[in-house]
């Protein structure tokens, strides 16, 4: 599809059920779950182990070819947790593995399949044995981009940015801007600019979802459940 067909009621519709099913199937799997949490393919993420919180406004998608993996594994009996503070986003794809400790502060971006993970989970020399593990700490307005890997041990300071595809091994200072194999510093961040943090959707005094609705009106205005259907059976180049 060049474009979306379906009709607002429809969007509205399916939100709601998602929303159902989320509450009913996902949301008991996290020990807790701050307010208005927002799931978009909530079939399709995947919550393991105990340990796993997540704070407000916490939004979360996943889909059939990218599934969102939050696994904790505690290692030699210990306690494994991810923590997640408020006013996170966690894109598809995103795969989170803790044997002894992540944690994530507040207003962080996740973009599509980015692993953190705070272990190596099998030994160099002997490979039926678990690996090294150390705690992983990310800063809170940290944005993670595309397919970033964060090795165990890591902390990354608050505002900082980690490129698309990059490996980060070792500390990233605060408002730091890092990329490559192994990450290292390309630019940094002023922290005294002025800036737009994720928690600005939620702290104007208008309810989230009323913005959404009036989002979602105005990005399908004029779409029926005819041309919809025309659309799904019949495509052509100007669908």
């Amino acid at each position: 599809m060049r474009r979306e067909h379906h009709p607002y009621w429809a969007e509205k519709a399916l939100g709601v059920l998602t929303e159902r099913w989320a509450r009913r199937y996902l949301l008991p799997m996290f020990d807790s779950v701050g307010v208005e949490p927002r799931f978009a393919g909530p079939h399709y993420i995947h919550v393991q182990g105990p340990n796993i919180r997540v704070g407000d406004h916490f939004h979360a998608f996943g889909s059939v070819s990218a599934p969102v993996s939050l696994s904790v594994n505690p290692y030699d009996g210990g306690n494994g947790s991810i923590e997640i503070g408020d006013y996170c986003v966690v894109s598809t794809g995103v795969r989170i593995r803790s044997a002894i400790g992540v944690r994530i502060g507040d207003g962080c971006m996740l973009a599509e399949n980015c692993y953190i993970t705070d272990a190596d989970w099998h030994d160099v020399y002997h490979r039926i044995y678990p690996g090294k593990c150390k705690p992983v700490q990310v800063g809170n307005n940290v944005w993670l981009a595309d397919s970033v890997t964060v090795a165990k041990g890591v902390t990354i300071g608050d505002n900082s940015i980690v490129g698309a595809r990059s490996v980060v091994t070792r500390d990233v200072p605060a408002n730091a801007i890092y990329a490559g194999n192994p990450a290292r510093q390309i630019g940094e961040i002023d922290p005294d600019a002025p800036k737009s943090l994720r928690e600005h959707l939620f702290a104007s005094g208008r309810p989230y979802q009323e913005f959404k609705d009036d989002y979602d009106r105005e990005r399908l205005a004029g779409n029926t459940f005819l041309g919809w259907m025309k659309a799904l059976v019949l495509p052509n180049r100007d669908t």
